[in-house]
């Protein structure tokens, strides 16, 4: 009789890199024909500009129009132009890591999958509780934020609508319920029809924003540039707990400005480069992933960097960092308004709305594709995996992921807890860079579309820097992120370890 192996009698051997109890791997061959299962399989057919367009997309939103104004205002001055210039260097570094794991490994789950290949289940399945806490609270941030900009845009264009109903004793904001029922409807039938709806969203939106630089270019004057490093002097005290850690485990006296409000600066515009890690969720419906992925990505990366300084230059150019630091909420808009161009504000309203629309939707295709790809390993319940024979996507996943975050946008206040994304997307970053010279050494014989220069100096520098950034986090984020990292242990320990695919399988035993 002969084994599913194809040998006669014994047990079948071993893949490559398998090992025991919680650190048995999930090799690069189970991984790559897990994909080929015809209930749970995604159909490959987003190309290189649909990449890129999904990276600008998720990176794009209402963050480039007050990130840098903020940074410029509390850290950096001028200086935040080489803050974008570093964030964006460290960025590049650990997308490298990435390409080159979704160009090796084009399957869908992104630092999970990849960490499932190289560390070990019990380090996957922690990275990926990390991402399904990232992409869920991003995802309702988003619809949150969504909604109370929708109500400003009525309000700027003199619209008296009410953005708020009453059920039952309980208010509900309609806005980020529709906006999430609307996209999760055009995921769930079609990933590259979803890609073709977020590409119109995405050049609007792109559009909008060099409008809006090429209009504030006019009101630069090169004496705002001055000093382009401002001198250090004493930060505001903070509560301890609202701390960065590393100033928290030190004790030292907290500065802003000079060299440090750069290095600070960069540690907040880096999240504005986060999303990213999300395009890689879609290796597995990518045609040609072994050259798509590193071209999508890193085109995407470029564009975004450029956008990013761009708006950066404008807003340090148009009025003082000190004239910055006296409003409430810096931004571009703020810049307008001090300049007495106030007509700003609506243009600019519009481009946050098409802006946040088209994030969301990246972001509600990568929590769906993260669970996806944990449930069909088995350490979520695998009937969240099957795919629909119709569309090809995981449609009653996708519905109810979004049902789950509208209803979070629409009742919490979770915008309190923003950080939170920051805190599980830089700990990916961080496996995902230590884990690329790890295959490297395990599996040299594996094809790689890209690969890492300069390995494995370039990827323990991307991992190290994603640290230093994640120290510059408050305190009380990583008491949260800690509290949800026991929770995902108790479900480990509850229920994936022993309804794990590898451990059904006796893989590892």
């Amino acid at each position: 009789m002969t084994s599913a192996s194809g040998t006669r009698g014994g047990p079948a051997p071993a893949r490559p890199g398998r090992t025991t109890g919680i650190l048995r791997r999930k090799s690069v061959e189970d991984s790559l024909a897990a994909a080929d299962d015809p209930e749970r399989s995604l159909r490959r057919e987003l190309t290189a500009w649909d990449l890129a367009v999904l990276g600008v997309a998720v990176a794009v939103g209402a963050g480039i129009f007050s990130v840098g104004a903020t940074a410029a205002a509390n850290y950096a001055g001028p200086g935040v132009i080489l803050s974008f210039v570093i964030a964006s260097v460290v960025c590049a570094l650990a997308i490298m890591c990435y390409a080159e794991f979704a160009s090796t490994l084009p399957v869908a789950g992104s630092a999970y999958t990849f960490s499932y290949a190289t560390m070990g289940e019990a380090v996957a399945w922690i990275i990926g509780w990390d991402l399904i806490l990232e992409m869920l609270l991003a995802s309702a941030v988003i619809a949150k934020f969504w909604g109370v900009y929708l109500s400003d845009a009525f309000g700027l264009f003199g619209v008296d609508v009410p953005t708020t109903l009453t059920l039952g004793g309980v208010d509900l904001e309609w806005g980020p319920v529709l906006v999430v029922g609307v996209f999760t409807a055009l995921l769930a039938v079609g990933t590259r029809l979803s890609a073709r709806v977020n590409s119109v969203f995405t050049l609007i939106k792109v559009g909008i924003t060099l409008f809006v630089v090429v209009a504030g270019f006019f009101y630069v004057r090169a004496e705002n540039y001055a000093p382009f490093i401002p001198p250090a002097e004493a930060a505001p005290q903070a509560a301890r707990l609202e701390q960065p850690l590393l100033a928290f485990l030190s004790g030292a006296e907290p500065t802003t400005y000079g060299v440090v409000g750069v290095l600070s600066g960069a540690a907040l515009v880096f999240f504005a480069f986060i999303g990213f890690d999300v395009v890689a969720t879609t290796a597995e419906e990518t045609r040609d992933p072994q050259r798509t992925i590193p071209r999508g990505i890193l085109g995407g990366l470029a564009l975004v960097t450029v956008l990013y300084v761009l708006v950066t230059v404008v807003v340090t150019g148009m009025v003082s960092y000190r004239d910055l630091a006296q409003e409430e909420s810096p931004s571009l808009t703020s810049a307008f308004v001090l300049v007495g161009a106030d007509w700003a504000g609506q243009v600019i309203s519009v481009g946050i709305l098409v802006g946040l629309t088209s994030v969301l939707m990246v972001l509600l295709l990568g929590l769906t594709r993260v669970v996806f790809a944990m449930s069909r390993d088995g350490l979520l319940p695998r009937g969240m995996s099957r795919t629909s024979p119709r569309f090809g996507t995981p449609a009653r996943l996708q519905v109810g992921a979004g049902v789950v975050v509208a209803l979070i946008a629409g009742l919490a206040e979770v915008e309190l807890l923003e950080e939170m994304i920051n805190i599980g997307t830089l700990s990916a970053f961080v496996l995902v860079s230590f884990g690329v010279p790890l295959l490297r050494r395990s599996r040299p014989d594996l094809p790689r579309g890209f690969r890492v220069p300069l390995s494995p100096v370039l990827p323990v520098v991307s991992g190290l820097a994603c640290l230093w950034l994640m120290t510059n986090l408050t305190a009380l984020t990583w008491l949260r992120f800690l509290a949800w990292l026991a929770l995902g242990v108790v479900v480990y320990a509850a229920y994936s370890y022993r309804h794990s695919v590898l451990a059904r399988s006796g893989a590892g035993r």
